[in-house]
């Protein structure tokens, strides 16, 4: 993994030398992606091959960096809402998170109302044809009610869910991975009503890759 690393490196700051001065922030957005790929992928214990591949193609094209631009532009302007946030990584990737309430409780098959979101993500993801160029690692999230035998395979079953249903629409099953985290990654308070709600989600994180 640390040849990967070196090699991503290497080759983001080949390209960010070929480039124009107005490619700089995206070669070094796709250089600290490179980076946090490769680290994310070796802290996995199942070393993830999606992360690894986010890590090896962070790098591709002349002009890498910008398809993730384009694409986080058209998320923002067609999950406008929807409910769903659209933010960057600091790696570079793109985060959409899911609130809670696309899924019932206890239950892990999509809620009608949000299927028509899921439906622009996958819309957009596929404009201009560049899906082939993206990997999605869908994560889902639960808060520290009940036990981890509930829900480490509830945040894992939502987490297929959402791949599944992108499968539906167009995205190819081999360009995503979906993991449960159970209640181990909160991003609020869990003794709040408000905080476990916004630990109940599903993250979906978009990377550009080589092929």
């Amino acid at each position: 993994m640390r040849a990967l690393f070196i090699t991503a490196v290497a080759g983001a700051l080949a390209l960010s030398g070929c480039q124009n001065m107005e490619y700089d922030k995206a070669a070094l957005g796709t250089l600290i992606g490179a980076g946090a790929g490769a680290l994310i992928a070796k802290s996995n214990a199942d070393k993830d091959k999606m992360g690894q591949a986010a890590a090896i193609g962070a790098v591709v094209g002349a002009g890498a960096g910008l398809l993730l631009d384009r694409k986080e532009k058209r998320l923002k302007e067609e999950l406008a809402g929807t409910g769903i946030d659209v933010d960057r990584n600091q790696d570079g990737s793109i985060n959409l998170v899911m609130p809670s309430v696309t899924f019932a409780t206890n239950s892990s098959t999509v809620q009608p109302q949000f299927q028509n979101a899921l439906n622009d993500v996958a819309r957009v993801l596929r404009e201009d044809g560049t899906s082939n160029k993206l990997a999605l690692v869908i994560h889902g999230h639960t808060d520290n009610t009940g036990t981890d035998a509930i829900n480490n395979p509830l945040s894992q079953s939502r987490a297929n869910a959402v791949k599944n249903y992108l499968a539906g629409q167009g995205i190819s099953a081999s360009r995503m991975t979906a993991k449960g985290y159970g209640s181990t990654s909160p991003v609020a308070d869990n003794t709040t009503a408000a905080g476990r709600e916004q630990n109940r989600r599903v993250e979906i994180t978009v990377f550009e890759t080589a092929n």
